[in-house]
């Protein structure tokens, strides 16, 4: 039996670090998707001011098992 998954891309943000911001993704795309197998980093960036780092940014490719009539495929 073949997996089959979907990916979405998201992007996400902290002030605290790298890690929150993609705890934040994970929470966010947690709330409505069912199944997430995975989280890829794409992209990194940090917002500055004043020469100092103010927001983390993620862009990320999240990955969950396709559902269907309410059975997980993958």
């Amino acid at each position: 039996m073949s997996s089959i998954k979907k990916v979405i891309e998201v992007l996400a943000s902290s002030e605290k670090s790298f890690e929150d911001a993609m705890q934040n993704a994970l929470n966010e795309a947690g709330a409505t998707i069912k199944g997430i197998s995975s989280i890829y980093i794409k992209d990194q960036s940090c917002r500055v001011r004043d020469n100092k780092i103010t927001e983390y940014r993620i862009t990320a490719k999240i990955s969950f098992a396709v559902e269907r009539s309410g059975k997980s495929i993958g």
